[in-house]
């Protein structure tokens, strides 16, 4: 995407925003609803519990909640996994980001990662919703994330995603590119971990990211805003 072309309120769109605290309390979530509705970004991105929480503080303003499924770990059975995000479908998720079986993955069982990620893929489209399936790049080589790529490409989420913001590091530019090279524009990209500017924002955009996860939205929406009106100025 040409990022000449973004508005603030384009980038709004694009934003997941973020709160995944273990500790965080009813009120917080609340407040993040709010601001999520007042920003108009895609999603809040949540735990499964809080989703009919959320859900009922967002009705009417066009926002989803965006649930997270075996997370962070992805450390459950395809059975566990395939039950949770119908669970959190029924409860009000209108989007589902999942953590791929990283001990499988890296144990060289691909067969298991595709089975994986294709039964909860279904579960989504068949429901209608859109699925994100998270990588967690810090813990994969190159080669690991271009398979995992050659796998979304057969089985088909919606998105694939960098990082859970858990790991040892979040999204990157050149990992942002590497999927992109390897999806073009089959698969959407969403880029999660550790973007807490507008020109972090904007540089995985450029780089190919369709979607930004994060739990600085509105310090990166006001980030936009005052790069527009200094070039404005010039």
């Amino acid at each position: 995407m040409n990022v000449n072309e973004l508005t603030a309120e384009t980038l709004a769109g694009m934003i997941d925003q973020t709160l995944l605290k273990p500790d965080a309390t009813l009120e917080q979530l609340r407040k993040h609803c709010e601001g999520a509705a007042k920003y108009h970004f895609k999603t809040v991105a949540i735990n499964n519990a809080p989703v009919p929480f959320c859900k009922k503080i967002l009705e009417g303003t066009g926002v989803l909640c965006d649930a997270a499924v075996s997370f962070p770990l992805g450390q459950c059975t395809i059975e566990t996994k395939v039950f949770e995000t119908i669970d959190v479908i029924e409860k009000g998720a209108g989007e589902v980001d999942y953590v791929v079986n990283l001990v499988e993955l890296k144990s060289g069982n691909w067969d298991y990662v595709e089975e994986e990620m294709r039964r909860i893929v279904e579960a989504c489209r068949e429901r209608g919703i859109t699925s994100k399936v998270i990588f967690e790049n810090c813990y994969l080589t190159d080669d690991e994330k271009k398979k995992l790529c050659e796998v979304a490409l057969r089985v088909k989420p919606v998105f694939i995603k960098t990082s859970t913001g858990f790991g040892t590091h979040g999204a990157t530019v050149d990992d942002v590119r590497l999927m992109k090279s390897c999806v073009g524009d089959k698969l959407l990209i969403k880029a999660a971990g550790g973007i807490r500017t507008a020109e972090q924002a904007l540089a995985m955009i450029e780089a190919g990211a369709s979607r930004i996860g994060t739990s600085r939205g509105i310090e990166i929406v006001e980030g936009f805003k005052s790069m527009q009106n200094t070039r404005e100025k010039q």
